[in-house]
């Protein structure tokens, strides 16, 4: 009972001291039924009987029919009752217990004595079957009778039962004989009136929640499932049953979120009941429904009435929106604007009304809002959209855009663009100037991207655009293309399109910026330094904003090749913006500072700024930009030695196929592999860095490749596949060689030196390090500086200089756990305890030992502490296997995250190798954790998995092929 606790306590105390009269009210929906369902079931009132009554929803009720529906099955005989001569009153009613029932009594009177008479042998027949609580649930139905013998019931000086009652206020007529009982005390009972009111967005959240097994769902999600259902119980609850039935809720973090936010669908039960409610109002109140549906917001009083027309005069019209307002489907507020009490009802209303003559309505309605002031321009967008005028439309949408932009309405203004520039078919002048508003920053999700990406090729396809025009849009393109990660093909668009922008200088130098990145190529170094060096002449007078996003692009550019003056750049970036395009430019400037300081190896630094990144991403609702930011931060954390609950972050990020593109989730992915590799479960490990390999080569550039090559070669280094280590590092290492940028190399050069060590290639191994050193000389990068050091004493470990490379690996120590990278200085600090060991060192190498064992275990590192352990061990040194900490968390009996999100996508009918495409994983390790559910919920098949989770509310059912 999400948000209804207080409602449920107040319901127990009132029925504890009977008598009571006990009314429930509230809308169609709101769960008056589910409160007394709960309270009967779960709390019902001690030592009393309890008749639940229901009036239905019928043309012509029968004559005290939900009482005797429940009288019926409550006793199956009632001779042994006792009952009074009274009881012959109930022949009529009762016919099947004719022979247990006294004669009929001799006529009454008049009816009046009559009705009386049939109330005392009811209320009889109650107290014999020792009855304490009649509910009845929607008496605003119940016929006359019924009504006339609660009230009989409730004014009663010796009332006997008490009585708890429901009902929709909307629904009861002003001469309804319900507004006598909700009107006035009870004569023998005390009363209780219970007002049901919609859930905040926090019960919203609840209610959700309860439906997820109890896990959390998103800010976002809640707000606008709030938005759209108003809190309404029954609206939540259907309309996420038809979002599960479509796939779309996802986990993000450690939370629930909804994978498309724009428009929830009307869910078939709330739409029936909108529509029963709606066909029961007289024909000008209908009309007044779906004027109000397609006008939508809150609008006055003539506009709705206008847009009735020509459905009869003006005065049967305002006749009919009263009418529709005092059914409780249309609310006016104290502004005097009407509108649909509920956005769902007001779907319903509009779908229901056929195409044609929603599009003439929808153009009486732009007719009537044009002469608005201030002119409703999203409203009239709409209208002219949705009633075919391409031409207004697209003046009205363009002019919301801009406005939304300007107010920092960012998701507004791309919906708005995004659906001109996909379907209005505009003329190539106007595809370039609007497809330039769009904050291509924020759009996620595959198709989108496609869409425009689609409409832009279509006008150059059709050969229409001017050669300036034609340029323009292939700048768009290669944006677009860089947005989803496909670097090589972004790089040709652009110069393909550079020559063409001569006419727009800053657009010109923003391309020359984006041939500056160094992404998805294998261009060498000094080319993309060229086209940011050159950039940085162009004497251009050029808008704030267009400055901005070169500064941030230049600098970024910079960085990532490796070049001092990057920073120098980047603090010319200022933290405050006047606009929102700034606003955007500023938040991914300190998401790519945060990047780069990770490549340099200035941790605090980059922790800095991506927590600034992710907190402005957050606080303007740039979705996309904040979980790149958390892919970053994982990625830094793994570094810095902050595994609690890394693992279950950095499978959530994987796994986010909406928000994240395919190579942006290879870092996370990366992470568990790391994670496998330091917990000892080497199998895992190999598995899953192999894959991110696999995946970083097909779907990104050379450079994608470097650092899972070098995650991977490692492992494999420790078990000796000294041919496998050099297989996989020779591309990435020549690609390094040509492009020049050598401050990439710091998780490839160690082992890859080592392993050329290790395989007789001493001469190479030493040029590798030499030119490892000259890449990185006069560059203040930590990271690239102490992964050196560990070349050079790795280098004298194996020219026999053990006590030289024992200095060499403490002096690489000392440099890893500067930055700081806990993991890599302990792993350092083991070899310098070999290194002594070797020369007979032992005192110094044991006690080396003993404090990296201590530190690899309080890290949780506990395939190296065990290692570790057993060298300390050998040399007669006692010591205890720790409890571990750290790394992946237990999850005994219950599904972990990853096991959930599996499980999510088994129950929407994917196959293991589809889980696998999805959340990054070998259909080996999907297989692994399916076995795992199977086992915990003791079951023995995937059919058995899928209808276990569901009924035990862990998912919601979600039908095979509704997967997109």
């Amino acid at each position: 009972m999400v948000g209804r606790e207080r409602d449920l306590a107040a319901l127990r105390a009132a029925l504890s001291a009977p008598p009571v009269v006990v009314l429930v009210e509230g809308e169609a929906g709101i769960g008056k039924s589910r409160l007394i369902q709960e309270l009967l079931a779960a709390h019902a009132p001690a030592r009393q009987r309890v008749l639940l009554a229901a009036c239905p929803a019928v043309r012509r009720p029968f004559t005290l029919g939900p009482v005797v529906d429940a009288i019926r099955p409550a006793t199956e005989d009632v001779a042994g009752l006792g009952l009074s001569g009274l009881a012959g009153a109930l022949r009529p009613l009762f016919p099947e217990w004719a022979a247990s029932l006294p004669p009929t009594p001799d006529p009454a009177e008049d009816a009046a004595a009559a009705r009386h008479r049939l109330f005392r042998a009811i209320e009889e027949i109650l107290e014999r079957l020792g009855i304490g609580l009649l509910a009845v649930e929607d008496v605003h139905w119940a016929d006359e009778a019924t009504l006339e013998f609660l009230l009989f019931l409730a004014s009663r000086p010796r009332q006997q039962v008490s009585l708890l009652v429901s009902y929709r206020p909307e629904e009861i007529t002003p001469d309804s004989l319900l507004l006598r009982l909700s009107s006035r005390q009870p004569t023998g009972a005390a009363r209780l009136r219970l007002s049901l009111e919609p859930l905040d967005v926090p019960g919203t959240a609840a209610m959700v929640s309860s439906m997820l097994g109890g896990e959390r769902v998103s800010d976002e999600f809640a707000t606008i499932l709030h938005d759209r259902t108003d809190g309404l119980p029954l609206a939540v609850e259907e309309s996420v049953r038809l979002m599960w039935n479509h796939g779309d809720p996802t986990r993000r973090g450690d939370s629930w979120a909804r994978q498309r936010l724009r428009e929830i669908e009307v869910p078939p039960t709330v739409r029936d009941v909108v529509l029963e409610r709606s066909v029961r109002l007289g024909p000008a109140a209908q009309a007044a429904l779906r004027a109000a549906a397609v006008l939508t917001d809150p609008a006055p009083e003539d506009a709705v009435v206008e847009v009735m027309a020509p459905e009869g005069d003006p005065a049967s019209r305002l006749a009919g929106l009263t009418e529709a307002v005092g059914s409780g489907l249309l609310r006016e507020d104290p502004r005097g604007l009407v509108s649909f009490r509920h956005m769902l009802a007001c779907r319903a209303v509009y779908e229901a009304i056929p195409v044609p003559r929603r599009r003439a309505m929808h153009l009486r309605a732009a007719h009537v809002l044009e002469g608005a002031t201030p002119s409703p321009v999203a409203q009239l967008a709409r209208h002219f959209r949705e009633a075919g005028d391409t031409t207004a439309w697209c003046r009205y949408a363009e002019q919301s855009a801009d406005l939304a932009l300007a107010s920092g309405d960012d998701a507004t203004a791309l919906i708005l663009l995004h659906d001109l520039l996909t379907n209005a078919g505009l003329p190539p002048a106007d595809m370039v100037r609007l497809t330039g508003k769009v904050p291509f920053c924020l759009l996620s999700g595959h198709e989108c991207y496609r869409e425009l990406m689609d409409a832009l090729r279509l006008v150059l396809d059709a050969g229409k655009p001017a050669p300036g025009e034609a340029a323009e849009i292939r700048f768009h393109i290669a944006r677009l293309l860089q947005q989803t990660e496909a670097f090589e093909q972004s790089r040709i668009e652009m110069e393909r399109a550079l020559p063409g922008l001569g006419h727009d200088p800053a657009k010109a130098a923003r391309a020359m910026v984006f041939l500056g990145l160094p992404y998805g190529t294998t261009t060498p170094a000094a080319e993309h330094l060229r086209w940011l060096r050159r950039v940085a002449q162009v004497p251009v007078s050029m808008a704030p904003g267009d400055r901005l996003s070169i500064r941030v692009g230049r600098a970024s550019g910079l960085l990532l090749l490796g070049e001092e003056e990057g920073w120098a750049e980047a603090a010319l970036i200022a933290d405050d913006a006047s606009t929102a395009a700034e606003r955007q430019q500023i938040t991914v400037s300190r998401l790519n500072i945060g990047h780069m300081a990770l490549i340099w190896g200035k941790y605090p630094e980059a922790r800095g700024a991506l927590t600034l990144g992710v907190r402005l991403a957050d606080t303007y609702q740039y979705r996309k930009l904040r979980r790149l930011g958390q892919v970053t931060l994982a990625h830094l954390d793994w570094l810095t030695g902050a595994w609690d609950g890394l693992a279950d972050r950095a499978g959530s990020l994987a796994g986010d196929e909406q928000l994240l593109q395919p190579v942006s989730r290879l870092a996370p992915a990366m992470v568990t592999g790391l994670l496998y590799a330091a917990l000892g479960d080497q199998d895992r490990a190999d598995e899953c860095l192999r894959l991110v390999l696999e995946q970083a080569d097909r779907h990104g550039g050379a450079e994608y490749s470097i650092e899972p090559a070098g995650a991977l070669a490692r492992l494999r280094l420790g078990a000796g596949r000294i041919d496998d280590v050099l297989r996989l590092t020779d591309e990435p290492i020549r690609f390094l060689e040509h492009k020049g940028t050598w401050i990439w190399a710091t998780e490839l050069a160690p082992v890859r030196a080592e392993a050329l060590l290790m395989a007789g290639h001493i001469d190479e191994a030493a040029a590798l390090v030499d030119v490892f050193a000259a890449g990185v000389r006069d560059r203040r990068a930590p990271g690239p500086h102490a992964a050196l050091s560990t070349c050079r004493a790795i280098l004298a470990q194996h020219q026999g200089d053990l006590l030289g490379a024992a200095e060499l690996f403490a002096r690489a120590a000392d440099a890893w756990q500067s930055l700081p990278r806990p993991y890599d200085a302990l792993l350092s600090r083991e070899r310098q305890a070999q290194c002594l060991l070797g020369a007979d060192r032992s005192d110094a190498a044991l006690s080396i030992l003993t404090e990296t064992f201590q530190g690899l275990s309080t890290l949780g590192a506990r395939g190296d502490a065990e290692r570790v352990m057993h060298t300390l061990r050998a040399a007669g040194v006692g010591v205890k296997r720790p409890s571990w900490h750290g790394g992946r968390r237990s999850y005994g009996d219950q599904l972990s995250p990853r096991e959930l999100d599996v499980v999510r996508l088994l129950v929407g009918g994917r196959t293991n190798r589809e889980i696998a495409g999805v959340l990054i994983l070998s259909p080996k390790t999907v297989a692994r954790h399916v076995e795992a559910a199977m086992r915990k919920l003791e079951v023995s098949s995937r059919t058995a998995l899928a209808v276990k989770v569901v009924e035990a509310g862990v998912v919601v059912d979600s039908p095979a092929g509704a997967h997109r």
